[in-house]
């Protein structure tokens, strides 16, 4: 498993959001991304594998960007958010950073998971 998950559930249809592209980026001492991670959420709207196992993190910010709106669109619904970016802090480089997303096509939220 990877050091960083996350998952999504458009709480619109109360159902996994399966499918939706993520990337992972670490910001450097600049606020420079490098992508160090990508996937496509499964059918439960997981994504375990963002960071190789063997990879570890560095402290620092991390960059979640998730295409929504290409997932709204394969549903044929408008949605407001083409994209959703969440940026956390990692303090400790050998901790499990799980990171939600609430989604609906006008609306979402994040939290740090466990």
């Amino acid at each position: 498993m990877s050091t960083i998950t996350t998952h999504i559930l458009d709480t619109a249809r109360g159902a996994p959001a399966a499918g939706v592209s993520v990337v992972l980026h670490f910001l450097d001492e600049r606020g420079s991304p490098r992508e160090i991670g990508a996937g496509r959420t499964d059918q439960d709207g997981r994504l375990h594998s963002l960071v190789a196992a063997p990879q570890a993190l560095q402290r620092g910010t991390y960059r979640l960007t998730f295409d929504v709106g290409e997932y709204f669109r394969q549903l044929g619904l408008a949605s407001f958010y083409p994209e959703v970016v969440v940026s956390f802090v990692v303090g400790d480089p050998a901790a499990h950073y799980h990171v939600p997303l609430l989604l609906s096509p006008f609306g979402y939220s994040t939290y740090r998971g466990s």
